[in-house]
């Protein structure tokens, strides 16, 4: 298994547009713990005591979404909660993710959250268009970003690996491949914005697998993972390109 996709996929099945019935979701998370690509379950502070009900058998890991900063978070048992995520969250004792709108990424935003010790969280897609920021939006930053030495993570709209336009609502995705090749040029300073427009799943693919372990390792020090309702979906995508064997999920 590649560096580049070692626990990239957080399993936010819970979450629209897949809304899969919490005891489900979880049943399908614990059948695929032992799976290299998947990370933490995704829940909200809302929705902790119906998955506290659920959870049971050993610790789930779970990074939890809290509307905002809270007094103490909750705890139950079979469940770690291994990190927290959302807007205007201070610094805590677990690794925590800011959300902050795309276009509000500055290097001064990026500076004030990497000396806190937080990390970031972009949001790219959602049920409304204007959910998904535009490829120079997010290349702005991921550069920011990057050049600022943080940590992201990226939410919603990235179940397929390529940019593509959605055939029923319209919406351009944007692919999670497009953004690990478009980390690795910020690394390498150049073509951060044409890696992102590029709709060619091929050369993307190849692309991608041309990197380097060096390269691969300093990708993923910055972009750490992204929440996905369906693991099955990108997971198949990283198959159908030959990034990952049959059974690799």
């Amino acid at each position: 298994m590649s560096t580049l996709f070692a626990g990239l996929f957080d399993d936010a099945a819970i979450f629209p547009p897949g809304n899969v019935p919490m005891t489900e979701a979880v049943a399908a998370h614990r059948a695929r713990q032992g799976s290299p690509l998947v990370g933490p379950f995704v829940c909200s502070l809302a929705r902790f005591d119906e998955l506290a009900s659920c959870a049971g058998g050993s610790p789930l890991r779970v990074s939890l979404v809290l509307p905002g900063p809270v007094d103490a978070l909750p705890a139950a048992g079979g469940v770690e909660i291994v990190a927290v995520e959302g807007p205007s969250l201070g610094r805590g004792t677990l690794t925590t993710y800011v959300e902050i709108p795309c276009v509000e990424v500055t290097a001064t935003r990026v500076a004030a959250l990497r000396e806190a010790g937080l990390r970031l969280k972009i949001r790219t897609g959602g049920v409304r268009a204007d959910a998904f920021p535009t490829e120079p939006e997010l290349a702005g930053a991921i550069w920011a970003a990057v050049r600022g030495g943080l940590a992201f993570k990226l939410t919603a709209g990235l179940h397929d690996p390529i940019r593509h336009r959605d055939p029923v609502t319209g919406f351009e995705h944007h692919g999670f491949l497009n953004v690990l090749l478009a980390t690795a040029r910020a690394l390498q300073g150049y073509e951060i914005e044409r890696a992102l427009v590029d709709q060619d799943g091929d050369r993307v693919a190849a692309a991608v697998a041309g990197i380097d372990d060096v390269l691969a390792k300093a990708v993923r020090h910055h972009f750490i993972s992204f929440g996905t309702c369906s693991i099955d979906e990108p997971a198949a995508g990283l198959r159908r390109y030959g990034l990952i064997s049959e059974a690799a999920l």
